[in-house]
């Protein structure tokens, strides 16, 4: 191919070109051969997950998705799903994220665009009847909280990656291994993990307060005077775990194993001590939450500085339901916020 980018070549190389050319065309379908040889190769592949061990005999070429993070997983390993849930929290005006349109129109499947996926509502739960009727031949739903009973009704319909743990507390990076293999993908999945937790890993270098700063993650009800404290097996404790902070030792000596949250009544907020007590909120009522509710005002980290916010359901959505397509998008987002409140709250 070097040959076709020189000009006034004499006549013996337009002859090296004419037999390099013939070389190219024969070697290329040999590759390509080769390369889909090997996706083949990877096959049948075997997924465990909580309701037992699916097999996956071939390279699916039809996917759907319920749920979040699994549409997240499929489209950062470059396939386009033809079904995924709408997005109901957190979502734009096409009932979608940011994040997963921008990796959409990478792909040329742009919402509203002839190669799109189907998107179906999930509204009154899991929609059996659209996800059958894009014909898929593997159903994801490694984080979900998906029933006994719903994963053998889709198991009618097509193979199915169940949920990889209980109640939507599979990791991004399990369930992007898991799809990364169940598509032939192991080696792009193993990579962008890697690459993912580097860039986390490179927001708590740029952090160093993080490794002195102890944290509680959980969610303001002003109605009922309930905080709900996220545990351990929830995603946001566990994206600021990676950030270095530490979990606060009230939280770990209160949840019960296997359980992600529990319920801690306002009348013993003072006892939630932090350094950092991160939460959701209504948009615009940060403030407000606190202020006029002198039972959370009691909490520590908000005397110490420590309270950090998010008000827009999307920034909420990126953490909550963690995925390889959103981990950016929390380090822009949150990041800054976390730090400023962990150097308040720590004077550091």
């Amino acid at each position: 191919m070097e040959f076709s980018r020189r000009i006034g070549l004499v006549a013996v190389a337009t002859a090296a070109l004419a037999l390099g050319l013939s070389a190219c065309g024969a070697a290329a379908p040999e590759a390509a051969n080769t390369s889909a040889s090997s996706v083949e190769a990877a096959f049948p592949v075997s997924i465990e997950h909580i309701y037992g061990t699916t097999e996956i005999t071939k390279k699916p070429e039809r996917i759907a998705t319920i749920s979040w993070v699994n549409a997240d997983a499929v489209l950062a390993l470059g396939v386009v799903p033809v079904g995924m849930d709408a997005d109901s929290y957190g979502n734009n005006a096409k009932n979608s994220t940011d994040w997963k349109d921008a990796k959409l129109t990478e792909l040329g499947a742009e919402i509203g665009s002839e190669k799109a996926p189907v998107q179906y509502s999930a509204a009154d739960g899991v929609n059996f009847t659209a996800i059958a009727e894009v014909q898929p031949d593997l159903i994801v739903a490694g984080y979900s909280g998906l029933t006994k009973d719903e994963y053998d009704k889709l198991s009618k319909i097509a193979p199915v990656i169940g949920p990889l743990a209980a109640n939507y507390t599979a990791s991004w990076q399990t369930v992007t291994s898991a799809v990364g293999k169940a598509l032939g993908k192991d080696a792009e999945a193993k990579s962008l993990v890697t690459e993912l937790e580097g860039k986390v890993a490179a927001a708590a270098e740029a952090n160093p307060v993080f490794k002195e700063t102890t944290f509680i993650a959980g969610d303001l009800n002003p109605t009922t005077n309930v905080i709900s404290i996220y545990a351990t097996g929830d995603n946001r404790p566990r994206f600021l775990s990676a950030l270095g902070m530490t979990q606060a030792k009230v939280v770990d000596d209160n949840a019960k194993d296997g359980e992600f949250y529990l319920e801690w009544s306002a009348e013993r907020a003072n006892e939630l001590d932090s350094d950092v007590f991160f939460t959701a909120v209504a948009p615009g009522s940060a403030d407000t939450v606190i202020t006029d509710n002198k039972l959370f005002a009691q909490i520590p980290a908000v005397t110490k500085g420590g309270l950090v916010t998010l008000n827009n359901d999307m920034d909420v959505l990126a953490i909550s339901a963690t995925s390889p397509l959103s981990i950016q998008w929390t380090i822009d987002k949150l990041v800054p916020k976390l730090a400023a409140g962990a150097k308040a709250a720590t004077g550091k």
